[in-house]
């Protein structure tokens, strides 16, 4: 399997938290594959393509046949793939992180023991039926990939730490980490992001009730693999698609106050 890009550049669609909703994915693609500009534009996943919904196993299925179909087709690691990766010993993690246990107990993982006809919780058993292509994927996911004009990053960055050190740690991968925010931290979704932040920070993670473009922020997660229609971003054009249809533009003017935060927490 080729290496996932880290470094992209061009035209990018980025695609939100599948969660196992290979059907909602699949009506994603059929849209992107109707642009006149598809063949020259980056896919870029968000992260979480396991747990919670139907079909883990079809949805890196389908990013498998994606690489294969579409070499400009990259993903960034949510904490869903962290937690499965490091549960399967498919990652260094250190024995304190508790991956195993944790992923099991409180990730809504029985769906992807249930996609690859796994025994509920038996890591031993999930770890022998996966395809070696799933294997690759998640034992080597970048946690960030970069643009010109973009960061993907699953949660988001800290805004009281400097980019350079948050960029460092992302680059490298520390599995060290007990639980790497970047990865798996609710709040960052609902913070700024740092002072000295070139980039537009492009995220999921926490469901929100439509996709919210602001000035250097961009949040996709529109279903948590829960309900809703799954959401897709045109960008540079901030043009907003979803697996129902429906397109628009989804403008938010620099320094609007998140009230939809308010509403939907």
């Amino acid at each position: 399997m080729p290496q996932l890009a880290s470094k992209i550049q061009g035209p990018v669609a980025v695609i939100g938290d599948i969660h196992g909703q290979t059907g909602k994915l699949i009506s994603i693609l059929d849209t992107l594959r109707t642009l006149p500009d598809y063949q020259d534009r980056w896919l870029v996943f968000i992260g979480d393509f396991v747990d919670r919904g139907p079909d883990p196993k079809g949805a890196l299925d389908l990013f498998c046949d994606l690489l294969c179909e579409h070499p400009k087709t990259t993903a960034i690691a949510g904490n869903h793939e962290l937690a499965m990766a490091a549960s399967l010993n498919l990652v260094p993690t250190p024995d304190y992180s508790n991956w195993g246990e944790r992923w099991v107990a409180h990730y809504d993982s029985e769906t992807t023991f249930e996609s690859y006809g796994a025994a509920p919780g038996d890591l031993e058993d999930l770890a022998a039926r996966l395809p070696e292509q799933h294997t690759d994927v998640l034992a080597n996911i970048p946690w960030r990939v970069e643009h010109p004009k973009y960061l993907f990053v699953h949660a988001g960055l800290d805004p009281n730490s400097p980019f350079e050190i948050q960029m460092r740690i992302l680059q490298q991968k520390d599995f060290t980490l007990n639980r790497p925010p970047w990865l798996c931290s609710k709040s960052l979704v609902q913070s700024n992001v740092p002072r000295d932040c070139p980039f537009t920070v492009v995220s999921g993670h926490v469901r929100v009730p439509e996709v919210q473009i602001e000035r250097n922020r961009i949040l996709l997660d529109t279903t948590g693999g829960v309900e809703g229609p799954l959401s897709c971003v045109l960008l540079p054009e901030n043009r907003v698609i979803n697996s129902e249809g429906r397109q628009a533009d989804s403008r938010v003017a620099a320094g609007e106050s998140r009230s939809w935060w308010k509403l939907w927490k």
